[in-house]
C-alpha cells in the first residue's frame, strides 16, 4: 500500500470550500486546503487509479474535513470512496459536512441569502433537503 501524498496549497475548487475558509478563520482554527491525497485503489502495475483529497485539515484536532454541497451522484460517490479511506486508513479522523450541516453554517453566521453562491441550485431546487 502506498503512503499519503502531501501537496503545495491551491486554489479552493467550490465557493463553499473558501467561505468554510473564513469560519475557519474566524475561530482561529488553524487550517490546510487539500493538503493530502489518499491512495485508494491500485492497478495490476501497483499505479494508482482511485485517491481522495479530503477538502480540509485541521492539524491542531488531527482532523479532515469534507464538505460535500453537490450533486446525489457525486454524493454517493463521495461516500463510497470515504468507506475506502476508513478500510485503508482507520488511523484518519475525517468528519463529513453534509449540505444539510453546510446550510446551518451559513444560517448561524447569517449567510442565508449566498446559497446560490456557496451551496448551488441543485440545492435549492431539492429545498435544501439532504438525500443522504
Amino acid at each position: 500500500m502506498n503512503n499519503p501524498e502531501v501537496k503545495q496549497a491551491k486554489a479552493f475548487a467550490h465557493p463553499s470550500e473558501e467561505e468554510f475558509s473564513h469560519i475557519l478563520d474566524f475561530y482561529q482554527i488553524g487550517w490546510q486546503y487539500e493538503p493530502t491525497t489518499f491512495p485508494l485503489r491500485w492497478d495490476e502495475a501497483g499505479e494508482v487509479v482511485e485517491s481522495f483529497s479530503p477538502d480540509f485539515y485541521l492539524p491542531e484536532y488531527n482532523l479532515y474535513i469534507e464538505l460535500t454541497t453537490l450533486r446525489q451522484k457525486l454524493i454517493t460517490r463521495k461516500h463510497r470512496k470515504i468507506r475506502r479511506l476508513r478500510e485503508l486508513y482507520p488511523e484518519v479522523q475525517l468528519k463529513l459536512v453534509n449540505r444539510r450541516a453546510f446550510g446551518e453554517l451559513l444560517v448561524k453566521y447569517g449567510l442565508q441569502g449566498r446559497e446560490d453562491d456557496l451551496v448551488g441550485e441543485e440545492a435549492i431546487k431539492n429545498n435544501g433537503q439532504d438525500p443522504d
